[in-house]
């Protein structure tokens, strides 16, 4: 009993400063950015553009990078969840468990793995043999690209969470295998679904390797799929890159409004999730 009680004492200390260590981790990032790029930032900083050698003491701000960050993450969210939603739901309501959705199942964990910047060299080869130009267009490729393994694995994990007596109690009533996963299925798992589709915006977002080769940079907001556009990320890159003191408190004021933005869209999926919330069968 002794024994048993120490053993619950000693996993308990191990649960508890781990979760220190994550908590404490967290906090010195964020503590260590708000500190450093504070004084940087202002409301000119985000409501202007760069102008004048921005990234090198000029004048303007970033809005283009957030607008162009904006852009990318809306264009490459979508098109990962058009196609891998549908691929989720095939794997689950048609294939189960049979070898090609293992395969599929296994080869999504390998490109999960992948570094972003295999993509982007993958896409950066793919424009040169096309002949195409870096753009907000192969931006939003490469990006859902990266974004499409989270999104399918993610959602085909919460599908494999209803229980399989929603699915015949639907199947008694008549319904087919499609009107099933749609109009039951779907509601059932929507919290899980937004939290994979939180958990891709905030990888895609706040990643610079992949589209470091394929947008560009431009001091302008772009005005179509084919102009090079800015994005937070790269200009965190390009601000840090340089030896001016004055650029790199830029950097960290930029990293600030790009946390912000990952914050606002957890808020927006949390809301969202806890509204849909009441349609899953607890």
């Amino acid at each position: 009993m002794k024994n048993r009680r120490l053993e619950e004492q000693i996993f308990i200390v191990l649960m508890l400063s781990a979760t220190i260590i994550v908590v404490g981790s967290l906090l010195a990032v964020i503590g260590i950015v708000v500190v450093r790029g504070a004084p940087a930032l202002s409301l000119s900083m985000i409501t202007e553009t760069s102008s004048g050698g921005y990234y090198l003491g000029g004048t303007g701000g970033i809005l283009n990078a957030i607008v162009g960050s904006l852009y990318l993450i809306t264009g490459s969210i979508s098109i990962a969840f058009l196609v891998g939603f549908p691929v989720a739901l095939y794997l689950n309501e048609y294939e189960g468990r049979s070898k090609l959705a293992d395969f599929v199942r296994l080869s999504l964990d390998v490109l999960y793995g992948v570094p972003s910047i295999v993509y982007g060299a993958f896409a950066f080869t793919l424009m040169l043999i096309l002949g195409a130009r870096a753009s907000l267009l192969w931006g939003i490729i490469t990006v859902a690209m990266l974004v499409l393994p989270i999104v399918v694995r993610g959602i085909d994990e919460v599908l494999q969470t209803v229980p399989s007596k929603l699915r015949e109690a639907s199947y008694a009533l008549g319904a087919t295998k499609l009107e099933t996963a749609l109009r039951v299925i779907v509601r059932q798992v929507f919290p899980g679904i937004v939290t994979t589709v939180l958990l891709a915006l905030g990888r895609g977002i706040g990643d610079a390797a992949s589209v470091l080769l394929t947008v560009g940079y431009s001091d302008i907001i772009p005005t179509s799929l084919n102009s090079p556009v800015a994005t937070l990320p790269l200009a965190i890159f390009f601000q840090l890159s340089t030896p001016y003191p004055h650029a790199q408190e830029r950097a960290y004021a930029s990293a600030i409004v790009l946390l912000g933005l990952v914050v606002m869209f957890s808020l927006a999926a949390r809301f969202s999730a806890a509204r849909f919330s009441r349609f899953a069968i607890r």
